[in-house]
């Protein structure tokens, strides 16, 4: 039993490898969209403050030409006055005038409003601009490195899913079928060694019994809490696999 989960254990290691790859890819895949998205915020941050001012400009436009019709009105009431020769017409008229001076000023003073609040805003258009430039000036570089980095990514992936399959071929079938099931499963190792007698992937204390049958290695032995299969790490069996040179790399730091 011990023979087929030495094979097991080199597919493990290729395995682990994949998923630190598969991480590492997707932390690099979010960089990228988190550039993306600050390119687009500042888009539409764009866009929104070409519209304000579009707008802004609009409602100019309009009080500029009700500024135009009241002097307009102004200019023929002035002239209707010139012409009336009762003082109560006269009088009314000249009412209708003032009125209209107060409704073209307080028109003017609207619309000095908007163009300066217009001005602000293309002054905040500029500086979204400026930004906007200058973050896809620094993100194009940043950019081309991750894209590099996620073409080293899948290049090594490649290479290692060739060598897990090449491996695979040598698994007995119906062991290799448990160990990925357990794999996807958990996304983590799933043939561990006890230490200590703990497991070493759920580090829940296990049985002396339970201990036993996994030296024995007379059959798969799965950890009652967390379903992993066990190994016992002294094993001849085991020895040069990746497994058992990372257990010797752990015992020699310690000492």
């Amino acid at each position: 039993m011990y023979q087929a989960l030495k094979v097991i254990l080199d597919i493990q290691e290729f395995d682990m490898k994949m998923i630190r790859l598969m991480r590492l890819k997707k932390e690099r895949m979010q960089e990228l969209l988190h550039i993306d998205s600050l390119r687009h915020e500042l888009m539409k941050q764009q866009v929104g403050k070409q519209e304000e001012i579009a707008d802004l400009s609009r409602s100019i436009a309009a009080q500029e030409i009700k500024i135009q019709d009241i002097k307009e009105k102004i200019k023929k009431l002035e002239a209707k006055q010139s012409t009336v020769k009762k003082v109560d017409e006269f009088n009314a008229l000249t009412h209708e005038m003032t009125s209209a001076e107060r409704e073209k000023i307080a028109t003017e003073h609207i619309a000095s409003d908007m163009i300066d609040k217009r001005n602000l805003e293309e002054e905040i258009l500029i500086k979204i601009k400026e930004s906007l430039a200058q973050s896809e000036e620094s993100s194009r570089s940043l950019e081309e490195e991750i894209k590099e980095s996620i073409r080293m990514i899948n290049k090594e992936g490649v290479e290692i899913k060739a060598s897990r399959d090449a491996m695979a071929k040598t698994a007995e079938p119906e062991i290799l079928r448990i160990y990925e099931r357990l794999l996807n499963n958990k996304k983590d190792r799933v043939v561990v060694p006890i230490e200590n007698r703990n497991c070493s992937g759920c580090h829940i204390a296990l049985t002396a019994q339970h201990e036993n049958l996994v030296r024995k290695g007379e059959r798969l032995i799965f950890c009652e809490h967390c379903s992993r299969i066990h190994y016992w790490q002294e094993s001849n069996e085991i020895e040069g696999t990746a497994a058992a040179t990372k257990r010797r790399r752990r015992k020699t730091a310690s000492v």
